[in-house]
């Protein structure tokens, strides 16, 4: 088994990268890519530990995307070298992160919750908070009883406390993740929320963009709607990929290695997928 999308708490991950790795290990993958959501963080403690326990590692992340609908998340996978860009880009999702979690916090202050920016950095030691953490926070200070409780109390979109986060331009990170190396792949495409009938001539206008593959399988998909969307990306151009999306105990639902219909992610997601494409990304940079 291998994993192609996993998260650690560099992110919004419950394990940390080396324990991430390990636990990995113990679960019988041989290949795992690190993608956590706009930071880099966490690459050279699992890199290191991967080397020592025998795992082939794969250096990626997931940058928040700019998109009027839904969520545009964007895979870069096997990055070999962080360009300047990424890290000005990196810098700028941050900063955003940053503001929007200020103004979730003062919604809920104004509400007559008594919450505080500064304790939730204090508890979460990590420069990618987003809304998992700020409902993590809501738990531990007993104003819900559950994370999902306090998205739908507070959190989600239409929700009083829901703020917009703006996400880089597709454009802007397909060149940052080029120039770093690796190869840009669209996550999740469900989560465009694009219905089915725009959804081919939504894929063909990112793909000229540049991105090259698409995470046909995911667990937050049906194993149907996998079989459509690695079909119609395949006849666009894209190299297909899977991932569980795995982020430890903070989502029991995914399971590292596993992907729609808790099915085990085969290496040919990246012998036959994923390989060839970063063999052309190390081509063009030569």
């Amino acid at each position: 088994m291998i994993d192609l999308h996993t998260h650690s708490t560099a992110s919004d991950g419950s394990f940390s990268p080396s324990e991430l790795i390990l636990y990995a290990v113990d679960k019988g993958i041989s290949r795992l890519a690190l993608t956590d959501h706009d930071t880099l963080a966490g690459l050279d403690e699992a890199s290191k530990t991967a080397a020592e326990a025998g795992i082939d590692f794969i250096h990626g992340i997931e940058l928040n995307i700019e998109w009027p609908k839904g969520e545009f998340h964007l895979l870069g996978l096997g990055l070999e070298n962080a360009h300047p860009s990424l890290h000005s880009l990196i810098d700028y999702l941050q900063e955003n992160r940053k503001k929007r979690n200020e103004e979730i916090i003062n919604k809920l202050k104004n509400i007559g919750i008594d919450v505080s920016f500064q304790e939730l950095e204090d508890l979460f030691r990590t420069g990618s908070i987003g809304r998992p953490h700020i409902a993590d926070y809501l738990v531990s200070r007993r104003f819900v009883k559950t994370r999902q409780q306090a998205f739908d109390r507070y959190l989600a979109k239409g929700r009083s406390c829901y703020a917009d986060f703006r996400g880089a331009e597709l454009k802007d990170a397909v060149a940052a993740i080029k120039k770093s190396g690796g190869v840009p792949v669209l996550a999740h495409p469900m989560s465009l929320y694009v219905a089915w009938g725009k959804l081919p001539g939504v894929l063909c206008e990112i793909f000229e963009t540049g991105v090259e593959g698409i995470e046909a399988w995911h667990p937050g998909a049906r194993v149907g709607e996998c079989k459509r969307l690695e079909e119609t990306g395949r006849q666009i151009g894209f190299f297909i990929t899977a991932g569980s999306d795995f982020h430890g105990e903070k989502r029991p639902d995914r399971k590292i290695g596993k992907t729609a219909g808790q099915k085990s992610i085969d290496d040919r997601f990246f012998t036959e997928e994923l390989a060839p494409a970063l063999e052309r990304a190390r081509n063009r940079s030569l």
